[in-house]
């Protein structure tokens, strides 16, 4: 992911966030069975150099991790906090790992109730 709407976007749909990462997803309904990814660090990280290898970091995670947890069709924000930077590796590893496995298990609920029929006895 490159332009800002993307972003945006994708900063609307569910997030986690698990020690030193925030993961944001969002279905784009289009069809398509690819896995976009972004990677963000806001200036409160750190200067550049630090934002930089905290944003290298993350994207090596995703590297490993997202073929077995992202879901196709789907984009992914990684958001570094302060801790990423200086975070363990495995420890960071864990985190995404941990997010990643909480979104792709409340996103199937989220979509049930988007797409499911109102009940009988719901009040209309």
């Amino acid at each position: 992911m490159r332009t800002r709407p993307q972003f945006l976007a994708a900063a609307k749909g569910a997030y986690r966030a698990h020690g030193a990462v925030v993961v944001q997803v969002r279905d784009r309904a289009d069809g398509e069975a690819v896995v976009r990814v972004g990677f963000t660090a806001t200036k409160k990280i750190g200067g550049a150099v630090v934002r930089n290898r905290a944003k290298r970091r993350l994207r090596e995670a995703a590297r490993l991790l997202l073929p077995s947890f992202g879901k196709p069709g789907h984009d992914y924000v990684f958001v570094a906090r302060d801790g990423t930077p200086g975070r363990d590796w495995g420890r960071l590893l864990d985190d995404v790992k941990s997010a990643l496995i909480r979104l792709a298990a409340d996103l199937p609920a989220a979509s049930r109730r988007q797409d499911a029929p109102p009940s009988p006895s719901a009040p209309v």
